[in-house]
């Protein structure tokens, strides 16, 4: 028996609409995390491809459907983003610094040279970038870990055949990096040749060019840090940005023999790798709370003198020549 109101014939509104629909969720099951199935919009509505790799600026929903990345980069994002656009400059002004010496009164002019290199890079990447002409990018949202690897979330339904479904599920935060190093190094070769020739007098021929030999060196290095370790650096880099920048205070103070505030006062280069290593304290503090809560998250913000003031009241009974001389007298 029929219940009331349904009819037998296939064309059935009632049968086929549950057919369509029926047929609809299996079409939107996909293997694999990253699998997705293309949509185009045909009289009004969506019909979907097979299942494989979504297109770049795309990423799977919920549904496995691959939609195009329409959010905004978060707070977060822009701050990971500053990092990795903070790498190249430190090392920069590190090896410039390093290979200029007291000899040569050309390192200010490099440093400065430097800086306009890479702020011009990050802002060309930014206009390149989708959409182009702005300096606003569209996103798609981290949501874990293996979102930066998916090339090893490919599915083998058989076992032996492989679906690709490699994309850039974090688009752009990935690439954009890659882009904005080849920006970088091209406005590097352009620019520094040129100006180290005219005023790096003060340098023999051999050590003129060796800032910019180092840098062809560590921009291959950083390339192959953000293709392997780019997901690792996104959750950890504040955690870095704080232990490295104590680090490399409490070196560079212990070499430079600052042991007293009058110390620092000596030299105007010594406050100025001060207030850098300030600076990079409040970005690795803000990083890690991500401002969520201004009134509870700026506050931490006064912690950011600490370690230079432990370091100058604890310096002068950490010095070697009166550990030895209290060992020596039985102290």
């Amino acid at each position: 028996k029929r219940p009331f109101g349904r009819r037998k014939d296939p064309d059935d509104g009632f049968v086929t609409g549950g057919r369509r629909r029926m047929a609809v969720d299996i079409q939107q099951a996909c293997f694999g995390l990253y699998c997705g199935r293309t949509v185009e919009i045909v009289n009004g509505s969506e019909k979907y491809g097979d299942c494989g790799v979504c297109s770049r600026g795309q990423r799977t929903d919920d549904h496995k459907i691959c939609r195009p990345c329409e959010g905004s980069p978060e707070r977060y994002d822009w701050l990971y983003l500053g990092f990795m656009a903070m790498l190249p400059l430190i090392l920069h002004w590190f090896f410039i610094e390093w290979y200029s010496g007291k000899k040569s009164s050309s390192a200010l002019f490099q440093h400065l040279t430097a800086l306009i290199e890479c702020s011009v890079a990050a802002i060309v990447t930014l206009l390149v970038s989708d959409p182009m002409g702005s300096l606003q990018i569209r996103s798609c949202k981290v949501k874990m870990l293996s979102d930066w690897y998916t090339m090893l979330y490919n599915p083998s339904p058989d076992y032996v055949t492989t679906i690709h479904c490699t994309h850039e599920a974090v688009y752009p935060l990935y690439t954009i990096v890659f882009i904005y190093y080849a920006f970088c190094l091209i406005l590097m070769m352009m620019l520094r040749p040129l100006l180290v020739k005219k005023i790096a007098c003060g340098l023999g021929k051999s050590d003129r060019f060796k800032s910019i030999y180092a840098a062809l060196y560590f921009f291959p290095i950083l390339t192959l840090l953000q293709a392997v370790g780019g997901g690792l650096l996104y959750y950890a880099f504040p955690y870095i940005i704080l232990v490295l920048s104590l680090i490399t205070l409490a070196v560079y103070m212990s070499a430079s023999e600052v042991e007293t505030f009058k110390d620092l006062l000596v030299r105007k280069k010594r406050l100025i790798v001060l207030f850098s290593h300030w600076m990079l304290h409040a970005y690795g503090i803000v990083s890690i709370s991500k401002l969520n809560y201004i009134y509870q998250d700026l506050p931490l913000l006064a912690l950011v003198p600490g370690p230079a003031l432990f370091y100058l009241l604890t310096a002068k009974y950490t010095e070697p020549s009166r550990i030895l001389s209290e060992g020596a007298n039985g102290h």
